[in-house]
């Protein structure tokens, strides 16, 4: 079987404290360093779900029976609900999130998928942290051995065969030693009880008297959370849509739910923006820097950042390019969002849908300020991200049926 108490025994470390006490904990997470200040009773598997907004790990049984809530810890694997987050002051743990990325899967998970060992889910995390834990240790393990040696996460459900059938051609596959947790990366974490991460760590800071100017918008490292790009054929000269993205006050009044509140120099502005998906209604408050502004080019390149009341956070590298044509001018925007908290439950096709939709109604709104020379006029109420993606459908269906109908 896998072992889970060596690796608690090694990375303990003594904490004399009351259930209630805060203990500040320094340690990294699927390559991303966390500092998080908790009562010393919550346990790992609470301090990456609630506090980083890491679910992947999953919660079972609590007593360290069922094997569910399996992460490594200083490359071993070991239960999260038995250990207690300050414990593990400056351990290297891994949740499956760090396993590998939605488009480049590890090995193991992509060998789930192929023998269909999925079934509901719930014990695939502790199931695949396992078997990386026994392959990496154990590569010469035997088709024989594996039910014993998985043994310590239970589920016997109709999808058990096809999982050791997974974990088998895995082994089979990589004979010299299974590849490393392919994505780990420092990135930002933010769960719902006000976790943080040290590229976040400055957002939590005591107040400075620096100005607001020096306040810098750190990007996580690897992939974004989606990543937009939107073409829009305007019939409007290319001197009048510029005329709109230079001038930063008319431009945020271009983009739905958006409002421009405040004017911190140096390019550096404060604002809040509201979406709406069916009941959820998320309204973030935060900073965006102009980094580029050249006519020249037709660029102008925004980092933006922001965070509503219940966690959700998102950050964005936005670039609009204007380039005049003979019919008017083409604006292209690209973006890299990255979403963490509730916000990332939605999905990345539904958070894509949303985005597109919304630069659609930014560059009509770009449209019709450059056409008729006046602010737009739009509410800051949230825009309805439902009826966006409803009307995304719609307009899908119209050209589909555009298209047959020209057959």
């Amino acid at each position: 079987m896998t072992s889970i108490e060596e690796p608690v025994q090694k990375g303990l470390r003594p904490v004399r404290a009351e259930a209630d006490d805060t203990v500040e904990v320094r340690f990294t997470v699927n390559g991303t360093p966390v500092v998080l200040d908790l009562p010393a009773r919550v346990t790992l598997a609470d301090a990456l779900r609630d506090h980083l907004g890491l679910t992947g790990t999953h919660v079972g049984c609590e007593h360290g029976v069922c094997g569910m809530c399996t992460v490594l810890v200083d490359g071993e694997a070991a239960r999260a609900c038995l250990l207690f987050a300050c414990q593990l002051d400056g351990a290297e743990v891994v949740t499956v999130e760090g396993l590998g990325r939605p488009d480049d899967l590890h090995p193991l998970q992509e060998s789930f998928g192929r023998n269909h060992a999925l079934q509901c889910g719930f014990c695939t995390p502790g199931f695949l942290l396992s078997a990386y834990d026994l392959l990496n240790n154990e590569p010469e393990v035997t088709d024989e051995e594996l039910p014993a040696e998985l043994s310590g996460v239970i589920c016997r459900c109709t999808g058990y065969r096809n999982i050791l059938t997974a974990v088998s051609e895995t082994r089979a596959a990589y004979p010299e030693g299974i590849p490393e947790p392919g994505n780990c990366a420092r990135r930002t974490l933010v769960g719902r009880s006000g976790g943080r991460s040290a590229t976040v760590a400055e957002e939590h800071a005591e107040p400075s008297d620096e100005p607001a100017r020096t306040v810098e918008i750190v990007l996580p490292e690897g992939e974004p959370t989606i990543a937009v790009q939107v073409d829009t054929a305007l019939d409007v000269p290319f001197d009048e849509v510029w005329r709109v993205l230079a001038d930063v006050h008319v431009l945020a009044g271009c983009l739905p739910g958006a409002e421009l509140t405040e004017e911190l120099g140096e390019q550096l502005y404060a604002g809040r923006a509201q979406v709406a998906v069916g009941p959820i209604k998320l309204s973030f408050h935060g900073i965006a820097r102009v980094l580029e502004q050249d006519r020249e080019t037709g660029t102008i390149r925004v980092l933006a950042e922001g965070q509503d009341t219940g966690g959700a956070r998102t950050q964005a590298d936005i670039t609009l390019r204007a380039s005049a044509t003979a019919a008017g001018t083409d604006l292209r925007a690209d973006a890299a969002v990255y979403l963490t908290g509730r916000i990332a439950q939605f999905g990345r096709a539904l958070a894509g849908d949303i985005s597109r939709r919304m630069f659609e109604q930014f560059a009509e709104s770009v449209r019709q300020v450059a056409t008729t020379g006046e602010a737009p006029q739009q509410s800051h109420a949230a825009p309805s991200a439902f009826r966006m993606v409803v009307a995304t459908l719609v307009d899908r269906i119209k050209r589909i049926g555009r298209r047959r109908g020209g057959e």
